[in-house]
């Protein structure tokens, strides 16, 4: 089966399309025809070997997926081929057809696209769990999301907007911040030309941000804790722009304030029913038009390199997406 493959970890321009055998499924997973795959991030560096998780060589990246079920385990129950789903893998969906275990594999309801579940499962999962789990988000609370126009990002906005929350969005384009203001931020912030702890104070009056998403790290994100509220939870998510930071923890401690990390992948491993749980509220927002996935462009897998480094080097606003097909 054709699939974009990784056969030595390295740059990106090193990765391109090829052949492997169609996957059997073990006896707890299920083989889904791929009809898109969603690009995030970690699929930039999975391939590079900067990844937490290194698969054995070859392999396709492409954590999420959307499709039909082809062939299933001997143990798995609940599922049936033919079905309509959607599944995370950490990798593998950049390809005809992908593996995955029962456990992270949901149901995907008629009036839900593929397209539109692959562009939300990470992305929307990521930001839903940061915020109303790990952020514990109330109503009425002001959020500033870094690297907004991002998947996750533009994800966080449309949660956050329809908990009914003030979103402050901070994004590095005019282009990115309309976006942005599309998507319910009702405040932007250029960081590239603005001071980023003085435009937060400036737009809350001088009190913060309650919550802050922060996908890009570097130097942002010691701005972001000092510009936070009393009692303000900055949730860590990412580092988009190549840094991990260092934090003073006297910041913590004079702010009151918490510094969380994000890891919905392991989220799922360890607390499968929780995960679902979230899954299929985001679903159903889709399904009702409260959330509606952003997708900015698809690629065939021949072109999947393409889309690697246009989200490399955060060129995109919203999702890109893998279609075996096109």
């Amino acid at each position: 089966m054709r699939a974009y493959l990784c056969n030595a970890f390295g740059p990106l321009d090193t990765h391109g399309p090829g052949d492997l055998p169609p996957p059997v499924p073990a006896d707890d997973e299920v083989v889904i025809e791929v009809a898109a795959a969603g690009v995030n991030y970690y699929d930039t560096l999975i391939v590079q070997g900067r990844y937490q998780i290194r698969p054995a060589l070859p392999f396709s990246p492409g954590g999420e997926f959307a499709g039909t079920i082809s062939s299933i385990g001997a143990a798995v129950e609940g599922f049936h081929i033919g079905q309509r789903v959607l599944a995370f893998n950490s990798f593998g969906g950049f390809a005809e057809k992908a593996r995955a275990r029962a456990s992270q594999v949901f149901p995907l309801p008629d009036a839900v696209s593929f397209d539109q579940a692959a562009a939300a499962l990470v992305a929307y999962a990521t930001a839903w769990f940061a915020l109303h789990d790990r952020g514990r988000l109330r109503a009425g609370e002001t959020v500033l999301v870094l690297g907004a126009a991002g998947g996750v990002g533009l994800a966080a906005v449309q949660i956050a907007r329809a908990a009914g929350c003030t979103v402050i969005a901070a994004a590095s384009t005019p282009e990115k911040l309309e976006a942005c203001r599309h998507a319910g931020a009702a405040i932007g912030i250029n960081y590239r030309q603005e001071d980023l702890k003085e435009a937060v104070k400036s737009a809350t009056g001088g009190r913060g941000a309650d919550v802050v998403i922060d996908v890009v790290g570097g130097a942002y994100t010691e701005a972001a804790v000092r510009a936070t509220a009393w009692r303000g939870r900055v949730l860590v998510i990412g580092f988009a722009a190549g840094d991990i930071p260092r934090i003073p923890a006297n910041l913590l401690l004079l702010k009151g304030c918490e510094l969380s990390g994000v890891f919905w992948d392991e989220f799922l491993r360890r607390e499968p029913q929780a995960c679902h749980n979230q899954v299929s509220a985001i679903l159903a927002g889709i399904e009702n038009g409260s959330l509606a996935p952003p997708i900015h462009g698809r690629y065939g897998i021949e072109e999947a390199g393409e889309a690697l480094k246009e989200l490399a080097e955060r060129r995109a606003t919203g999702k890109l997406l893998i279609c075996p097909k096109r």
